[in-house]
């Protein structure tokens, strides 16, 4: 499924008059692509991705799938954020199978389905048990699987890793490259961490600060698997990181105008 953002605009109310969010935003996801959004905190990334699923409408611009111009992406896509959103009081598997139990399949039907997964994500065993009682990496595995299960071919993803640790976030990394090939999906990816961004996607798009608008469109014409040692994965992730700082420093000064001239902006790597 191809998506294309076409000159998206997008403004809140706010207190001394409209907020401005995002400006003539233009990208395209290609079909079975990987596109990531990087840009600094508040540029307007989370704000997309609702108008992509429907829980805003856009001031203007369009939205297109495969072609067609829609209001939004009901229907088409699925959405996974960096919460885990597992309802508690469901076991793994049932937290698994939402998408299947909406579209009519048969709970056995579903649960079976879902198990296979959680064999392939090293969840066997834990069908069973409650999200509570798991950690914070095989929640999102069952996060991942719900999404999955939704099978939609569009995937928005809302930095799903950005709360787990380093060694968490690796694994959870190959797992997504490996659906995403096996089961052909297209994907849209927001996260803070430009190594991650680098080593997972065909394309990064950086946003400027609010009001968030495409400062770049960068490729990624690198060869998976990628290490984040790789002297080209290093070589892009200090470009990327010199676009997205000077962005962060021109949020900042635009918020606090009596700040100290040089001070230190950080952004992870």
């Amino acid at each position: 499924m191809k998506l294309q953002v076409v000159g998206v605009a997008k403004s809140f109310k706010a207190d001394g008059g409209p907020l401005e969010v995002l400006r003539d935003v233009s990208l395209t996801v290609p079909t079975g692509g990987f596109v990531s959004l990087i840009g600094p905190s508040g540029c307007g990334k989370s704000t997309l991705f609702n108008l992509l699923a429907g829980l805003e409408a856009p001031d203007g611009g369009r939205l297109v799938l495969d072609g067609r111009p829609v209001r939004d992406c009901r229907g088409a896509v699925a959405y996974m954020q960096q919460k885990d959103l597992l309802l508690p009081w469901r076991r793994n598997v049932d937290n698994a199978i939402l998408g299947p139990e909406l579209r009519g399949v048969p709970r056995r039907a579903a649960r079976d389905e879902a198990s296979a997964l959680f064999q392939r994500f090293g969840l066997a065993g834990f069908e069973r048990a409650y999200p509570a009682q798991v950690s914070g990496g095989m929640r999102q595995r069952v996060a991942l699987i719900r999404t999955l299960l939704f099978a939609r071919d569009l995937l928005l993803l809302d930095e799903p890793f950005g709360a787990l640790d380093a060694m968490t976030r690796v694994i959870m990394q190959g797992l997504l490259l490996d659906a995403w090939r096996e089961f052909g999906k297209t994907i849209l990816f927001i996260t803070h961490d430009i190594e991650e961004a680098v080593l997972l996607s065909d394309t990064i798009y950086v946003l400027t600060a609010r009001p968030g608008t495409i400062k770049a469109e960068v490729p990624v014409p690198l060869p998976r698997p990628r290490l984040a040692t790789d002297p080209a994965v290093v070589t892009l992730k200090g470009t990327l990181l010199d676009l997205v700082q000077a962005e962060a420093a021109a949020a900042f000064a635009a918020e606090q105008p009596s700040a100290a001239v040089g001070r230190v902006m950080s952004y992870e790597l």
